[in-house]
């Protein structure tokens, strides 16, 4: 191909993604302090775990979703499915990325419209304890800064966020999550593309393989987490130490990886010579 690519769709997809993250964000820290502040502490866990086990379902519909897309041609709807003669096991196939684009968006702009309709505030229940508020106040606090001028809201904001760094136990945690979720995200990044290299699977089978085994049990992990926590009622340092645990056997677990695998396909020019 002597001429570069001029398109500057990407942009748009720039664009597209940094909105949806914007309008994302809010959910997963106002919603869990939405159902902290009302719902009562025995059952905050199981609420929090039906968020989590939520947000994953979402992943799973979008390999789901891709699947189905890559099925189709690229240019579905614009030529004649009979003119089509290749298929999607073919190198040249390109699948209807498109389409995921605008099923998704029309289905985010429906689910965000019953937030409206959210009362501004609920009835605390009476066996809400009284220092939830001030265990929980470097989660909050940006609230109260809403009304303020930009310079100020800075000035409070890295107050809070210095406050919220001090905790030795939320510095951990965060931590852990972000090594975790890190391990997580290549896993779902690098997976579909090594199926389709390695086991000679098409895109669209590979997208449908990861969105029905990977996400799932993460799903229902954290789900029966929430379970057992209400079921017992944990502290704080029991919940900790059923955390490490759990931890603990994946990583014993993920050992097992090492011992499955297939022998590195041979590709011309990258692990052969052409000769």
């Amino acid at each position: 191909c002597e001429k570069e690519p001029s398109s500057y769709m990407w942009i748009y997809i720039l664009l597209g993604n940094m909105l949806r993250g914007i309008g994302e964000t809010p959910i997963t820290p106002l919603g869990i302090s939405y159902l902290d502040d009302f719902a009562k502490e025995e059952n905050a866990p199981v609420y929090v775990a039906c968020l989590h086990t939520i947000a994953m379902m979402g992943p799973m519909f979008g390999f789901l979703l891709g699947s189905l897309c890559a099925k189709l041609y690229v240019d579905v709807g614009f030529v004649d499915p009979e003119s089509i003669t290749i298929t999607p096991q073919d190198s040249r196939w390109v699948g209807a990325w498109w389409l995921g684009f605008l099923i998704g968006g029309a289905a985010s702009f429906l689910s965000g419209i019953p937030f409206c309709f959210l009362p501004k505030s609920l009835k605390k229940p009476e066996e809400a304890n009284e220092d939830k508020t001030s265990r929980y106040s470097p989660v909050i606090m940006p609230c109260t800064f809403q009304c303020q001028l930009i310079c100020p809201f800075l000035s409070d904001f890295c107050t809070s966020l210095k406050k919220v760094l001090g905790n030795r136990m939320y510095f951990m945690f965060l931590c852990c999550s972000l090594l975790q979720l890190s391990g997580f995200i290549g896993f779902l990044t690098y997976k579909p593309k090594y199926m389709e290299q390695q086991y000679g699977q098409s895109t669209s089978k590979s997208n449908f393989l990861i969105g029905m085994t990977s996400l799932p049990p993460v799903g229902l992990g954290i789900f029966l987490g929430g379970l057992i926590m209400k079921k017992y009622k944990m502290s704080m340092i029991g919940a900790t130490k059923f955390s490490f645990t759990m931890s603990f056997l994946a990583y014993l677990i993920s050992f097992l990886h090492f011992f499955v695998g297939c022998d590195t396909s041979v590709v011309a020019g990258m692990t052969v010579s052409y000769e």
